[in-house]
């Protein structure tokens, strides 16, 4: 017999450490051809950030995201970006990005309108073309520009960019302090079915909702909300890591149970994209926040199925079995207790 059940549970995440002031920062250079070079100390852990920083950097310089180059990311020759982690690589370097990238744009324009003999506000750039405002005839392409002011001009377009958290130190009397600049909430619903006989939970479904502020690229941050969600299946219900007297006791990873494809639930993300008025774009992130309600969150679906209260993890099937058979004992002995009263 199985029963199912559903559970709530919230999270938070601060980004930005704003005691030691986090930072990042970028050069950036218009070249050949209409592309765009950004250097910057960025490290690619899997997450994506590279995807990311190139749709910033097309986007803030009218070109494509085929048309950024990222140079080598050795910080003996590369400004830093720091630590890859903590949720801040979209919010520190990518606001870093845009920054470099609109110093860039603003020297572009004044050349350009330098060369037209315009106002350099009157000049967009978009989808690698250049234009002034309402004049069909004053437009070309990003190469063609480029080539004129590097080889007729003689100027190299460049830009640097430094984005930085607000510093806000300890108080000496009492510690407070805001430790964050921004933070990043979500809630999560998980629905489980639990085996009565064998104690096995299986995750059918999780609904989350985050706050994740302007997003750059959708289905990046839902594939980060899902990969999330399995890790946080992983943390609730199989991953066992033991320890005695600090040493691991856990013998190895063929006993170490992690989620495979049959034990993904259905997920559905809610991205909620107001955004952060503390950045030049707008972003957040979304890296371990979307980890945090998941555990609480099957393991309140899991009381909701059966009544059983796991309070250590992962909860497995001994676990809740442990519970539900301890659970029917204490309602025999009530059943019993109440007909010993009624025969009285």
């Amino acid at each position: 017999m199985k029963k199912r059940g559903r559970g709530v549970a919230c999270g938070w995440y601060g980004i930005a450490r704003t005691a030691a002031m986090d930072r990042a920062a970028v050069w950036v250079e218009l070249d050949d051809g209409g592309t765009v070079k950004i250097a910057t100390g960025v490290t690619e852990i899997g997450e994506g950030i590279l995807t990311g920083l190139c749709q910033i950097a097309a986007h803030e310089m009218g070109v494509r995201p085929d048309d950024i180059v990222l140079a080598d990311n050795d910080t003996a020759r590369v400004p830093e970006a720091a630590h890859a982690g903590a949720t801040r690589m979209t919010y520190m370097i990518g606001n870093a990005v845009a920054v470099g990238c609109r110093e860039a744009m603003s020297k572009f324009k004044k050349a350009m309108g330098d060369y037209w003999g315009v106002d350099p506000n009157s000049i967009h750039a978009q989808n690698r073309q250049v234009w002034v405002e309402n004049s069909p005839t004053m437009k070309m392409s990003m190469a063609e520009a480029t080539h004129h002011l590097k080889k007729d001009k003689g100027i190299v377009i460049v830009g640097s960019g430094l984005f930085t958290s607000a510093h806000t130190p300890l108080n000496p009397d009492n510690g407070e302090a805001t430790p964050w600049q921004s933070y990043v909430f979500g809630a999560q619903i998980a629905e489980v079915e639990v085996d009565l006989d064998t104690g096995e939970v299986q995750v059918l479904g999780v609904w989350a909702a985050h706050d994740v502020g302007k997003v750059v690229n959708p289905q990046q941050v839902e594939g980060q909300i899902e990969g999330g969600i399995v890790m946080g299946v992983g943390h609730a219900l199989m991953e066992e890591y033991t320890q005695h007297q600090g040493q691991v006791t856990t013998p190895g990873f063929a006993k170490y149970i992690l989620p495979t494809t049959l034990d993904i639930p259905n997920i559905h993300s809610v991205l909620l994209t107001e955004p952060d008025p503390k950045t030049p774009l707008g972003v957040k992130g979304i890296g371990e926040p979307c980890i945090t309600p998941t555990a609480p969150a099957i393991i309140n679906a899991i009381y909701d199925a059966v009544g059983v209260r796991i309070t250590s993890l992962p909860a497995t099937p001994e676990k809740v079995l442990a519970g539900i058979l301890k659970q029917k004992k204490v309602i025999k002995r009530r059943v019993e207790q109440e007909e010993f009263v009624t025969t009285e």
